[in-house]
């Protein structure tokens, strides 16, 4: 077997490895490549994270002390077991020790562990089995399925299955018949996680339930037990790359992008294109001669070198916004807004006069627009969102532009109502479609139809709302029924409670009838 090594020349009559030569299976290697000639040490340590690691169900450290064992013996080559005075509990730390103490050659394929060994004047031989030309999980990707395979999901004991298709148009197929043994899966995983230390990618996230990488083009979950049930790997690639006219945008809405918009939201659902939609914009404004900057978790837009890709997981929300509020970026693009501190730094930053895109999980547009309520005063809204673009199927469906305008809500008519309301407009259109207020305590997001009537939704609901506020201290809404007729309103509560809600709020409610020009009547619920 091919390997590569620091010095492939370099030999040794005695070695300590340490647990990444093992696992990769370069120590095999080397001493079967004749490069170990007497001895290999190995640290009681090492061997216990082994056995402690196969009964949690990693078994790929065991089959390859076991394929060193064997090299050892067609070799000639003695393997003894180490027994250190001085316990360690971290493997790396045992093997340094091992190694400096009695003065033998360290295999490692870990270069910078091998660069902190040299530091301390340990001989290193350091390197990696060759790896494959492509990563094992390619074979799943270069079937033949007449279609495009978006991702592939591999879990241990189950038929290796496939989305084929394309964004919001896809089916679920399973790519082989034959379960997937565990073995097979640690082989991948362990192509990965090696080709990613090696430079081909990256491990943007390690925990101890899962992982994620990024390696070439795909995006790799990987999870572990006891996090999840058994050992899964999810690989998403990427299907297309798109330019900004490849989506058949009219000249007015690319007019918005060069001159107005620059507070954006890209909503849809999963799996929808949202992500291409923006990686498209991010290119859009590269060609626009802007600086772009993204914040991403994980870093998975295909950007050229121009845009700077931040990582949401390897920094803090602070050193996010200092770094992007000191070096002033034309256009930050933010890439999976999910919990209140992405929306805190989204609405900060566009408050400071940086353009934000926003790219957010909503099923409709105007959900995209709710998840900021509560979350930014309301007057604020439309200073830090102008434009939703929502993306279904991988292409532009609507486009909703805000504003604030004071006037009366749709629906109610008494003029001591006027009140700021924030206007969700059609962009193709120019209609509103959504008025946004706040009626004492609540937020209320009222649809708006521009033909027929239309208005005794959002009147119930203020008056339910203005009533609740007076009674709501003395008797469980949940027990109180309110009917709004014509002229009158009945509130309904519970018999026992009658009396102390017309002592208690009987002048409250009849300034409440003089403002709404009602009659409202309190009795007992029959």
């Amino acid at each position: 077997m091919e390997f590569r090594a620091k010095v492939l020349m370099m030999t040794a009559e005695e070695a300590v490895p340490d647990l990444s030569s093992i696992k990769s299976g370069f120590m095999a290697d080397m001493v079967s490549g004749g490069k170990v000639t007497k001895k290999v040490i190995l640290s009681e340590t090492i061997v216990n994270v082994v056995k402690k690691s196969s009964e949690a169900g990693d078994i790929i450290g065991l089959e390859e002390l076991s394929k060193l064992k064997s090299a050892a013996d067609q070799a000639g080559v003695e393997i003894e077991l180490r027994k250190q005075e001085w316990r360690a509990e971290d493997p790396d730390e045992a093997v340094l020790r091992l190694a400096h103490d009695g003065g033998y050659t360290l295999v490692t394929s870990n270069e910078n562990f091998a660069k902190t060994a040299e530091a301390i004047g340990i001989k290193v031989i350091s390197g990696r089995t060759k790896l494959s030309a492509p990563p094992l999980y390619m074979k799943y990707f270069d079937l033949d399925v007449g279609g495009d395979i978006m991702s592939i999901h591999l879990k241990e004991g189950l038929p290796p299955r496939g989305k084929i298709g394309k964004p919001g148009s896809w089916v679920l197929r399973e790519l082989v018949a034959k379960p997937l043994e565990k073995l097979e899966l640690d082989r991948i995983v362990r192509d990965i996680l090696e080709r990613a230390e090696a430079g081909e990618g990256f491990l943007e996230i390690k925990r101890e339930g899962s992982n994620i990488v990024m390696l070439r083009d795909n995006r790799i979950i990987i999870t572990f037990i006891p996090f999840s049930d058994k050992l899964e790997v999810t690989i998403t690639r990427k299907i297309v790359d798109l330019e900004i006219e490849d989506y058949r945008l009219d000249e007015k809405l690319l007019s918005r992008f060069k001159e107005r918009a620059e507070g954006i939201l890209i909503a849809g659902a999963p799996g929808m294109g949202k992500t291409t939609f923006a990686q498209a914009l991010a290119k859009f404004y590269l060609r626009e001669n802007k600086i772009v900057k993204t914040i991403e978790s994980p870093r998975d837009l295909h950007l050229p070198p121009l845009a700077t890709q931040y990582s949401k997981t390897r920094s803090t929300s602070e050193e996010l916004h200092d770094v992007l509020l000191l070096s002033r970026p034309d256009y930050t693009f933010f890439d999976e807004m999910r919990d209140t501190e992405d929306f805190r730094i989204f609405t900060d930053l566009r408050l400071s006069g940086v353009g934000m895109v926003g790219v957010i999980h909503a099923t409709t547009p105007i959900d995209a627009i709710q998840r900021f309520i509560g979350r930014v005063e309301l007057g604020v809204i439309p200073s830090v969102i102008d434009t939703v673009i929502f993306i279904d199927r991988g292409e532009v469906k609507k486009v909703y532009e805000l504003e604030t305008s004071v006037k009366i809500p749709h629906g109610l008519t008494e003029a001591d109502l006027t009140r700021p309301v924030v206007l969700v407009k059609n962009y193709a259109t120019g209609e509103v479609e959504f008025e946004i207020y706040v009626f004492g305590e609540r937020t209320f997001v009222v649809p708006v139809r521009q033909r027929g009537g239309g208005g005794e939704r959002p009147r119930n609901a203020i008056m339910n709302s203005m009533i609740a506020r007076i009674i709501g201290r003395y008797v469980s809404m949940d027990d109180v029924r309110i009917d709004v007729g014509d002229g009158e309103i009945v509130v309904g509560v519970p018999p026992q409670s009658v009396n102390i809600v017309i002592k208690r709020c009987r002048k409250k409610l009849q300034r409440l009838e003089e403002k709404l020009n009602l009659r409202i009547s309190v009795r007992p619920l029959i």
